[in-house]
Formats: structure tokens, sequence, C-alpha cells
């Protein structure tokens, strides 16, 4: 069963959120945006009242994909947007649901796997190195290590310290649902068949203050020749459609109008 927020009427436009956040993360974006579209932001397992993952093979980007299919069920034609591990989810849904998609939005989408492809390999260490920090502190029970580092890796140094109490036990508990996600980012599907399937008319948004892994993957898009349109957004890093809205809103509700 996947769990969904829907707001406003007109054409549909499917929202996949980052790890660590939820569907809630759209919510300002879907309050500026459903005077003219259906919107539809999709929780991943784990979160709002999508169950967690509990199959006991691993997770994999396919899974995550089919509550994003589930949602759209049988309509035509879909936008998407997604940011982060939501970005990665997006290409897996786009790439099934094939001429059906009328736009396919990335926010610093993260298919890590293309690092090791393509000899990024300090990138590729560094995102692993993170990876396996994460999933021992949350092994050992020391929670406030794991949500410190992939607070800070992605928000800043301080973000953690800077948590009120209650803030900090919500990420935590929703940093259980990152631990499946690992497995299903590492997704080896190859550069070039990327550039088969998903929609010419696709945009990947780099964040001016960026974190290493996702510059090198955006590079390698780029370097790929990739028929697809890339911007920059200023001021902003990785986190911005949660910490900055009001720079990327605007960004998103362009891109989507132009459909």
């Amino acid at each position: 069963m996947v769990d969904t927020v829907e707001a406003g009427t007109g054409p549909l436009v499917v929202l996949v959120h980052s790890s660590v956040a939820g569907a809630r993360q759209w919510r300002r974006l879907m309050a500026d945006l459903e005077d003219r579209y259906h919107l539809i932001a999709v929780n991943l397992y784990g979160y709002g009242g999508t169950p967690p993952w509990m199959a006991e093979r691993k997770q994999t980007l396919a899974d995550q994909a089919d509550l994003v299919l589930a949602a759209v069920a049988d309509r035509s034609p879909v936008r998407l947007v997604g940011h982060s591990f939501g970005g990665a989810v997006a290409m897996k849904a786009a790439a099934a649901l094939g001429p059906r998609v009328g736009k396919l939005i990335l926010f610093e989408p993260n298919p890590f796997p293309l690092l090791a492809q393509h000899g990024r390999l300090e990138a590729f260490a560094e995102i692993t190195a993170l990876r396996d920090l994460v999933i021992r502190a949350e092994a050992s029970g020391d929670v406030a290590t794991a949500g410190r580092a992939f607070a800070d890796y992605w928000s800043g140094a301080g973000t953690w310290e800077a948590m009120p109490e209650e803030r900090r036990a919500a990420f935590v508990s929703a940093l259980e649902a990152n631990l499946g996600e690992w497995d299903a980012v590492m997704d080896a599907t190859p550069l070039e068949e990327w550039l088969r399937v998903l929609p010419a008319d696709t945009v990947v948004i780099e964040t001016e203050h960026s974190v290493r892994p996702i510059r090198e993957i955006v590079a390698l898009m780029r370097a790929a020749g990739a028929p697809w349109r890339f911007e920059q957004l200023a001021g902003a890093g990785h986190m911005a459609p949660l910490t900055r809205p009001d720079l990327v809103n605007p960004l998103l509700a362009a891109l989507l109008d132009e459909a």
C-alpha cells in the first residue's frame, strides 16, 4: 500500500521526496501549484502511512519505483519530480512509464553507481564511507552519531547541533527507512541505459553548494551528451527543497509550466 498526499486539479504532477523527509517536504510547493495541477506526493517505504520495507531480500530501486507507479495508476501524461534519492526513484519510474512521462525533473539525483562505473572513485568512496558510518552507528544503537553524520553531510556542518531535540527525534526515526535505501540506490543501471530510456524532456538541477558525489554525477550526465537540460541553482545546497523553498519552488513551477 502506498500512502500519498494529494492536492489540486489539472495535469498530473507526481512528487518523490528525498531520504529522511517524506511527502511533507513538498507541502509548500503543493500549496503554490494546487490552483493549476493535480499533485500527488508519494511516501516511499517507511514514510507517512506507507509501511516500512519488510521483505527479507534487499530493497531495490524498482521496489520504490513501484510505489510511484501505483500512485500514477493508468493516468497519463505525468510530470515527475524527484529530489536526491527520490530523483533516482523517479528515474526508475520514468523508465517504466516510458512515453507516459511528459516531463522529468531531477533535483540533484543520486544514482551513485555511476561514479564507480566511470572511475570517479574518490567521490564514490566518500559516499560509501557515509553509508557505512550510518549503518554501523544504527546497528550499534548510536542513533545520535548516525543522525549527526547524515544531517551534517547533506545539510552542512553544525546542522545536527542546531536541531531542537524534538526535531532530532523525528530525524532519527525517519533515518530508519534510509538503511534500506542504501541498497536500493546502488542500482547498477549504466548511464548509457539511462540516456536511452529517460525522456528527452528531462531537466537536471544542480545546486551551487552541493556535495562532491552529486556534482560528479551531474558532470557525468553532461559529459555523456545527454539531450537533457541542465540548470544550476545559485545560493543553495543539496537540501534546498526543504531549506530554501523560496528559491526552489519558483524554478520547479516554471519548469512544470513549460511542459
